[in-house]
């Protein structure tokens, strides 16, 4: 009854069914994995910014160029306050409000951005309170540069002067005269009248949206997989009562290779006159 399993186009049907499976499984279990590598790096996240609130403070040097492991930790830097911008939409404690951000003028020339403090409401510069003067230690969380677009940074552009949307050495560089650090400092004490903003988590980190996503596919992923297998199933059980109905005549067989073909041919010429 199941010689049928062994025709050319049942063959296909079974290969891609063999290899169907497997691949859906794969692909399963690498979201899976994604999603615990993510899991993972929010644990560690965590534990890393909880470390670098009682780690001492290190030099800028050593901490450069910002990866997973230098994010967040306390970091040192001196120089004199230069120019200062204002960073709109961004919020604290549930409040919308503004950074406060001054270039740092290092020894070697370059400017590191320092994120004074924060201020709710519009971005206004006199808000603002002024820089200190001379030169001064400043102590906080390194932090990478940010990506317009991501994790909260608006991507809009046509801001008034004074201000920045991002963050960053790429567009910072377009708005001073000097070389910019690819890193900024959130001051651990935020200078008088501001509070301070604490360090964010390094990117792909948190579970995030993308980190559902790969959960969710790793749950299609084995639902193709047993798709696959109920339809093989379900073609079979077809194939089956096809040709249980056609041994019993309840249906005109439509010359496709199965068992029950021969069986109602054969009985067809056992039933017509001789000559």
């Amino acid at each position: 009854m199941y010689r049928f399993l062994l025709t050319p186009r049942w063959w296909g049907i079974n290969v891609f069914v063999l290899l169907a499976i497997p691949f859906c499984i794969f692909m399963g279990s690498w979201q899976l994995s994604r999603f615990e590598d993510r899991v993972q790096d929010h644990r560690d996240a965590g534990e890393q910014a909880t470390a670098a609130k009682t780690d001492p403070a290190r030099p800028l040097a050593e901490l450069l160029p910002v990866d997973k492991q230098t994010s967040g930790k306390q970091t040192t830097a001196k120089g004199r306050y230069g120019k200062q911008l204002l960073v709109p939409g961004r919020e604290l404690d549930d409040k919308r409000g503004f950074y406060v951000l001054t270039l740092l003028r290092t020894d070697d020339g370059r400017a590191l951005p320092v994120v004074r403090g924060w201020l709710p409401g519009a971005a206004d510069p006199s808000k603002a309170p002024a820089a200190p003067t001379g030169e001064v230690t400043v102590t906080g969380a390194l932090q990478a540069s940010e990506t317009p677009g991501s994790n909260g940074v608006p991507a809009a552009g046509g801001l008034p002067a004074g201000q920045t949307g991002a963050i960053s050495s790429a567009a910072l560089v377009n708005l001073v005269p000097y070389d910019v650090y690819d890193a900024w400092v959130t001051l651990a004490k935020a200078d008088a009248g501001m509070k301070a903003v604490p360090a964010a988590a390094p990117a792909d980190t948190g579970l995030d949206l993308k980190a559902f996503q790969n959960l969710g596919y790793t749950g299609e992923w084995f639902v193709f997989a047993g798709f696959v297998v109920f339809m093989w199933f379900r073609l079979i059980r077809r194939e089956v009562e096809f040709a249980q109905d056609a041994e019993l005549g309840l249906v005109e067989d439509d010359g496709e290779d199965t068992d029950a073909s021969t069986t109602a041919d054969n009985t067809k010429v056992s039933a017509s006159p001789t000559a």
